[in-house]
């Protein structure tokens, strides 16, 4: 998809727009990467990071192919990202793709989950990618509910596989197949 996504809005809030990520988005993708690792388990992470660290990470995406990066914007502000990327590098893993998506915390319940994974989705449905998977720390309902809401279905659970904080956390493991 090159072209972006309008959404409508609820009264009186800008257009929701959803489109390829752009390297001036970084600093904004990175608040949001920061506060998810400060203040949820949503991501394993447990150092902050920075814009300069992220910048190897952006240049992974392209405009083609299945390694895409798409942003939500409402005005100039960025509520949230999703991205494919390799799931792991051996060549069997080649038409598979872990996906994953991150909000502001303005952008929540208002659909901004939603049309981003639908944009991300509907580009990697023309590009060779036969699967894409999603882990999600658990508890996580809201998560797991966006995720079935778009066709991904329960694939397993790794139990207190990883460790953040001092405390065991699990991970519910989704799957959507492409036709």
């Amino acid at each position: 998809m090159t072209r972006d996504a309008r959404q409508h809005s609820p009264a009186g809030l800008e257009p929701l727009i959803v489109g390829p990520g752009r390297e001036d988005d970084l600093p904004a993708i990175t608040g949001i990467l920061n506060y998810t690792i400060m203040n949820s388990n949503a991501t394993l992470a447990t150092e902050p990071v920075t814009v300069a660290g992220r910048r190897e990470w952006f240049g992974c995406f392209s405009v083609t192919g299945p390694y895409r990066l798409f942003v939500a914007r409402r005005g100039s502000r960025v509520l949230g990202y999703a991205a494919s990327r390799p799931y792991r590098e051996h060549e069997g893993f080649g038409e598979t793709v872990e996906v994953s998506i991150a909000l502001d915390v303005a952008g929540r319940g208002q659909g901004v989950g939603t049309a981003l994974y639908r944009a991300l989705l509907e580009c990697l449905a023309s590009e060779p990618v036969h699967v894409a998977l999603a882990g999600i720390v658990l508890p996580n309902d809201a998560s797991v509910a966006l995720h079935r809401k778009l066709g991904f279905t329960e694939a397993g659970t790794f139990h207190e596989y990883a460790v953040k904080n001092g405390q065991y956390l699990s991970s519910v493991w989704m799957e959507r197949l492409f036709p």
